[in-house]
């Protein structure tokens, strides 16, 4: 996929030092782009600057600590960020908590919901301002085929009356879809040039064992080579979602092959009857409710 020069431009990737967005940062950071590693493991992002390094020397990255379970730490990243830059080209929403057992954040939400949707929600609105500055922004949110067949629980957000993991993690997936969506609308409506896609990365082998003690054995991991894509082709999507000058905002870009596991990006139609408007009206009501952050869109 040809991704055309971003000499210059600043990027905020989160969850940038493994799977999906180390590639990114990777693809980004040879096309000339600032990078902004926002990772929650300083260390591990270290290392993963490190390599990059390695392999693209000319690549400009700065690495900042950022907790999206931790609301506080979403509003030091944003506050900082704020005082080094004065633009922001692209948000790219990636960083992504599956399948955990049951916990809850620093604030008190259940741990997919706070970290996948809540603490994206809450970032994106705090550097609206720098987004609305910066002509022709993006904001990639990525979302996952696990959205078909999930809902929003309105009355079980924080899974205190009960918690399935997978379901759970459904339900965080389509409200990052939801999110990107009703986003991209009201910023049209307000005439802002930034816009607002959602992709995801159909099924990646980084994605699974995630928070599995131990190994996968050797045959699962070979099998996951078979059936699943490797992280690389994975990032095409968000590669797609944050640099094609073709989009419009509002598009869901997923893998083109069979159930859109895997394959390269094209512009993918979720799941039906998925954008209920009077859903997605309050689960952002709901979202600036919990998190606090009002969007500013004058």
């Amino acid at each position: 996929m040809k991704t055309e020069n971003l000499k210059g431009r600043k990027i905020i990737v989160t969850g940038a030092n493994s799977g999906i967005g180390y590639e990114a940062v990777k693809v980004l950071s040879k096309k000339g782009a600032h990078i902004i590693l926002a990772v929650r493991d300083e260390q591990k992002g270290q290392k993963s600057v490190e390599s990059i390094h390695k392999e693209v020397e000319e690549a400009s990255l700065t690495l900042m600590k950022l907790d999206l379970a931790d609301l506080q730490s979403v509003r030091d990243f944003a506050e900082t960020y704020t005082s080094r830059y004065e633009s922001l080209d692209i948000l790219i929403n990636n960083a992504g908590v599956m399948i955990p057992p049951y916990e809850k954040t620093k604030d008190g939400f259940e741990l997919q919901f706070g970290s996948n949707h809540l603490g994206h929600f809450a970032l994106t609105g705090l550097l609206l301002p720098l987004l609305k500055k910066t002509q022709n922004s993006r904001v990639v949110t990525l979302s996952s085929i696990a959205h078909r067949g999930a809902s929003i629980d309105f009355y079980n957000l924080d899974g205190s009356n009960g918690y399935k993991a997978m379901k759970f993690y459904g339900q965080s997936k389509l409200a990052n879809l939801l999110f990107a969506k009703e986003l991209d609308q009201r910023l049209k409506q307000h005439g802002i040039s930034t816009l607002s896609i959602a992709c995801h990365p159909g099924i990646s082998s980084t994605n699974l064992f995630k928070f599995r003690k131990s190994e996968a054995p050797a045959f699962v991991k070979k099998l996951m080579q078979i059936l699943f894509q490797p992280p690389e082709m994975g990032a095409l999507p968000t590669l797609f979602a944050a640099t094609d000058a073709r989009l419009n905002g509002g598009e869901y870009i997923g893998p083109n092959g069979r159930g859109n596991r895997k394959g390269l990006p094209a512009i993918e139609t979720p799941a039906s009857g998925v954008y209920n408007q009077e859903t997605m009206n309050r689960l952002w009501d709901v979202s600036e409710a919990l998190t606090g952050v009002k969007y500013d869109f004058s």
